[in-house]
């Protein structure tokens, strides 16, 4: 580890940056999930390494919060790598507030650009970041709401939206584009105005709880009338234990008595989907966001050129049972 001096662009000015690195000739981006122990955020870091490629002075590092969705790890974590020396940071983000006071700051004091994917700062915090890298958090919302549309069943259906942290920037949009694509209302409770209600113990928040995830879901399969559920992201599924445990449960899904709809098409996911475990996937591109946002960071660094957008969408892609092996790209 050397002390490395250098004239960097720290959001639009010329600053000069005293900061510990790994050599003299490599600078580092980390990528940083909502947690580590996923596939998602996984890839990210593949786009990550794969724009490294190109690159013989780019390296990348990949951490987060080890089990579940910790807003403070999460920011113990990205203060750790900012005293590490890491020339950049791409984070996704968990909770806006927490995030930016306990360390995106920190980040700017020391000029240290960050990117954020997948979830955005909120808009009052997004001074603290160059750009974002993902979904439209609200139009994929929407995409969801109108998947679970396809499969109403009755006059007066009933819906459980299951979450991660009740905070997370991206999640809560999801949710807003979900009820607005059922009901025109992106702030109200489904209440079945237009043939959606929302059962009142839902949504459902997870931190990101695997066993938890799942166990929510198992609650309500044997119900007679079990309401629609709907995953804003992959929770339940990404759970070792989905397939065994919604097996039993195949002619009731084939049959659209028990209806699943989840964001995100990991390859367990699909694993379960083309199984017929599963009814509607709506996938996005997390390598996409790790390549995206790593060529974004080097050319700030290395080239002094700030984004052109605040926002940079990527598409997604619907998956269900008969085209889970063709829908989606993982990496």
């Amino acid at each position: 580890m050397r002390l490395r001096k250098y004239a960097k662009l720290s959001f639009g000015l010329l600053v000069t940056v005293t900061i510990t690195s790994i050599s003299a000739s490599e600078i580092t981006f980390a990528i940083v999930g909502k947690t580590k122990n996923d596939s998602f955020y996984e890839q990210s870091y593949k786009g990550c390494l794969e724009v490294a490629k190109r690159y013989s002075d780019l390296n990348c590092a990949y951490d987060g919060a080890d089990d579940y969705q910790d807003v403070r790890t999460q920011v113990l974590v990205v203060r750790e790598l900012i005293d590490k020396g890491v020339d950049g940071i791409i984070v996704s983000t968990t909770d806006s507030t927490f995030l930016t006071n306990g360390a995106l700051m920190y980040a700017k004091e020391r000029g240290i650009p960050v990117i954020t994917f997948d979830s955005d700062l909120l808009p009052e915090h997004q001074n603290y970041r160059l750009a974002y890298v993902g979904t439209n958090n609200f139009d994929f919302g929407v995409a969801l709401g109108n998947a679970a549309n396809k499969l109403k069943k009755h006059e007066q259906d009933t819906i459980c939206i299951q979450s991660g942290h009740q905070t997370t920037p991206n999640l809560n949009a999801r949710i807003a584009g979900v009820r607005y694509a059922l009901a025109n209302d992106a702030k109200r409770k489904l209440d079945g105005r237009f043939g959606w209600r929302e059962i009142d113990r839902c949504p459902l928040f997870t931190l990101g709880r695997r066993e938890d995830a799942l166990d929510q879901l198992m609650n309500f399969v044997d119900d007679k009338k079990p309401p629609l559920f709907l995953a804003v992201a992959g929770f339940a599924q990404f759970n070792p234990r989905y397939i065994a445990q919604l097996q039993p449960y195949e002619k009731r899904i084939a049959h659209g008595e028990l209806r699943i709809v989840s964001a995100d098409t990991e390859v367990i996911q699909l694993d379960a989907l083309a199984k017929g475990l599963g009814s509607i996937n709506l996938g996005q591109k997390p390598f996409e966001m790790g390549m995206v946002s790593t060529e974004l960071l080097y050319n700030f660094i290395q080239h002094g050129i700030k984004p052109e957008k605040e926002q940079y969408y990527l598409d997604y892609h619907y998956c269900h049972s008969k085209n889970a092996d063709t829908c989606a790209d993982n990496h």
